[in-house]
């Protein structure tokens, strides 16, 4: 099972999380996203635990705790709409005028 994990503080690492996630089961990934430029945190990721009742003892375990002075949201993840990443673009009115 996948699960979010939000209002990361930055300087949250992967290794945090997996240390953090372990006391609910096996942790089978962690991954933290970042910028693709600057390579900070976003201060949101992603925590797979292979086993449903361990990944929900998780999310009930760990939503509202503090991590690094920060309170964690923790929910199962949501796939993505159809459609790609959602959002974003832009759609006429700026750029350059010839």
């Amino acid at each position: 099972m996948n699960i979010f994990v939000g209002n990361l503080s930055h300087d949250t690492t992967e290794d945090d999380l997996q240390k953090a996630f372990e006391a609910f089961g096996q942790v089978k990934s962690v991954t933290i996203i970042k910028d693709m430029f600057s390579r900070e945190s976003k201060g949101f990721g992603f925590v797979e635990i292979q086993a449903k009742a361990e990944a929900l003892a998780a999310i009930n375990g760990l939503n509202g705790t503090m991590l690094k002075g920060k309170a964690l949201n923790v929910n199962e993840a949501r796939p993505r709409p159809e459609g790609g990443r959602g959002g974003g673009g832009r759609q006429g009115g700026g750029g350059r005028r010839f």
